[in-house]
């Protein structure tokens, strides 16, 4: 199992938590959510607890919660910057089915 980071994804991140005191890296997760079945959390990662999965990829950390891990097995997360808008970009290959908004997925 491992979850990817892309560089332009960690560039985004770093500069992220450079602005966040006492962050340690970024916790990714998912919650039941959306028209398909779940969603992605992305969150600060202020404490890394027992229960949690750290991959350091580019110089960052990821932190995932037991719950979670199964569905981010080999995710990539990726920053997309399109106009003015950006985001994160998750190619999960669990993902059997998207929603239309791309703010959900089921397994």
């Amino acid at each position: 199992m491992a979850l990817k980071l892309t560089e332009r994804a960690a560039e985004h991140v770093r500069s992220m938590l450079a602005r966040r005191q006492g962050a340690q890296g970024l916790r990714l997760g998912i919650k039941v959510s959306g028209c398909s079945g779940f969603g992605y959390l992305v969150d600060y990662a202020d404490s890394i607890g027992e229960d949690d999965t750290v991959f350091e990829q580019h110089g960052v950390k990821v932190v995932v919660d037991s719950e979670s891990l199964p569905f981010l097995q080999d995710v990539e997360v990726d920053f997309v910057k399109e106009g003015l808008n950006q985001r994160f970009d998750f190619r999960n290959p669990l993902a059997k089915a998207t929603c239309g908004c791309g703010e959900s997925f089921a397994v």
